[in-house]
């Protein structure tokens, strides 16, 4: 034997040796045939590691990768690969070669001998009188795909793919270019676009090579498959966990916003219980028979101070400029101040004072709050005219 093939043979034995888990390369499907079939017993996979990455299987399953598309490493699949043809290409003919009768003549000649120097192992000369042919007659697609199955049979997957992409363009129903382009793919590991390829060359026209190729390829594709479903449901429940994170620190802030509202609430309420009765600057403060709009919450708070010094109602109306019912309560709510002249009738734009808003716990606008002695005693929503006048009148007569 070649002394160089016996070292590389020597150097891959103390490889395994040192990590039997690299019999398990879906490339070495074949060797680990051959060991049982003498009656070896090989390692467990799922304890082997990944000889790419040096991870265990176990390790490599527990974690979900960011892009569920990518090719998984950790599973294992059967069937042997071959190593890619990145030669220069293969020669193409011209499609817009105008061919005559002449030249399709010689182009069957020409696959005629090519036929039988395949059937004669001479792969290589087969391959010379093909591309002969196709350089004659580019528009046959069937020429492309012969040359593909000889490519296949070379183990030149990547130029058989580049011919049998050349007979789908002429024939989009080639069914020798669905099966070869499948093969080839097979060969390049790319199991589920080979076995797509090949269930419709199947369609096209059923064989007993595409049958027995597909019971190969189909395995590993629906591995592959329930892999990449695994993963996108462990995406989805990190997804859905994310999200729920999310909502607790909305749901946290929120309450710590109303806490807040809460507390300066009562501190509101106790300086309103605190104020001089005859405060001078509360009846400064206040315009009987108008409307009054605030501007700040300062401003609001000095509005509410001074009608409980006077111990007068207060109508606090949320508003919005580009809102059409809060449009039509406008004049009338101005009418109501001028009635009711002894009520505060106070104005709040809700994108000015959006803190604000938030404090009252304002959902929609327009919307009315009752105030009394600083605190809510009752509330309109919407644009209820009758009921606004209605509530005005009753609590209005209330000492």
């Amino acid at each position: 034997m070649d002394a160089h093939k016996v070292s590389e043979l020597k150097a891959f034995v103390t490889s395994c040796r040192s990590d039997p888990s690299i019999l398990h390369h879906p490339s070495l499907a074949f060797f680990r045939d051959y060991l049982q079939s003498l009656g070896a017993r090989l390692p467990p996979q799922a304890m082997s590691k990944n000889p790419m990455k040096g991870e265990t299987d176990d390790d490599m399953t527990k974690a979900a990768p960011d892009s569920v598309d990518k090719k998984p490493e950790d599973i294992e699949l059967d069937g042997e690969l071959v190593e890619p043809d990145d030669g220069p290409p293969q020669k193409m003919g011209d499609p817009s070669t105008e061919v005559s009768e002449e030249s399709r003549d010689v182009a069957q000649t020409c696959k005629a001998k090519a036929m039988n120097a395949m059937s004669e192992g001479k792969l290589d000369e087969s391959i010379e009188f093909l591309t002969e042919a196709i350089l004659l007659n580019p528009s046959s697609a069937i020429l492309y795909a012969t040359r593909a199955s000889v490519f296949v049979k070379l183990h030149k997957p990547n130029a058989a793919i580049r011919d049998s992409d050349a007979a789908l363009q002429i024939n989009p129903d080639s069914a020798k270019g669905y099966k070869y382009r499948g093969m080839a793919k097979a060969m390049l590991g790319q199991w589920e676009e080979a076995a797509s390829d090949l269930h419709v060359a199947s369609k096209l026209d059923y064989d007993d090579e595409i049958n027995s190729v597909l019971k190969k390829v189909e395995p590993n594709a629906h591995k592959i498959e329930e892999h990449r479903r695994k993963y996108e449901r462990l995406r989805k429940e990190r997804e859905a966990r994310k999200i729920e994170r999310e909502r607790q620190r909305q749901r946290a802030e929120a309450n710590a916003v109303y806490e807040r509202g809460k507390k300066e609430s009562t501190s509101e309420n106790k300086a309103f219980q605190d104020a001089e009765p005859n405060d001078p600057d509360s009846l400064a403060a206040l315009q009987d028979g108008s409307v009054i709009s605030i501007h700040s919450s300062n401003e609001l708070q000095t509005k509410m101070r001074a009608a409980v010094c006077l111990s007068r109602l207060v109508i606090l109306y949320f508003t919005a400029t580009w809102c059409g019912p809060c449009r039509f309560m406008a004049p009338i709510y101005k009418t109501l101040a001028e009635k009711h002249r002894n009520v505060v009738f106070l104005k709040v734009d809700i994108d000015e004072l959006g803190n604000d808003a938030h404090r009252w716990n304002v959902n929609s606008v327009p919307t009315f709050f009752f105030v009394k002695d600083g605190k809510e005693v009752d509330k309109v929503v919407g644009a209820d005219k009758s009921g606004l006048e209605r509530k005005i009148a009753m609590h209005a007569a209330k000492p």
